[in-house]
């Protein structure tokens, strides 16, 4: 069973940055990241692999958000640059060993807040 635990959400006004943590217990392929909007469904974010390779990351974010691993710490990050308004959800890590965009993940963490403010 892999244990996620995020941290780093919070309140950031437009234009500014947030780092988001995943502490990680091994045991799945992939760690990513999703988020869920008010009223909207989860989408994909980021992902990559714990050595760092098969990196992807939305056409919404591309540019301004980056998922990087510290194997040593066994921690993803999500820096989140030039936010938006419209990034302003619940921020999930995830793990797994498809690592699919598009199907479900099976691990999941409880979520962070982040707000962005116009």
């Amino acid at each position: 069973q892999v244990q996620l635990a995020e941290s780093g959400g919070g309140l950031v006004q437009a234009g500014g940055s947030l780092r988001l943590s995943c502490a990680a217990s091994r045991g799945a392929l992939y760690i990513g990241w999703f988020r869920q909007a008010p009223g909207k469904d989860r989408d994909f974010v980021a992902r990559t692999t714990w050595g760092g390779g098969r990196t992807a990351h939305a056409d919404s974010v591309k540019g301004r958000f980056t998922i990087s691993i510290d194997n040593a710490k066994s921690t993803a990050y999500l820096q989140m640059n030039s936010l938006k308004p419209e990034d302003t959800a619940v921020y999930y890590c995830a793990a797994s060993n498809h690592g699919s965009t598009i199907r479900p993940w099976e691990y999941w963490g409880q979520g962070t807040q982040v707000t962005v403010s116009s």
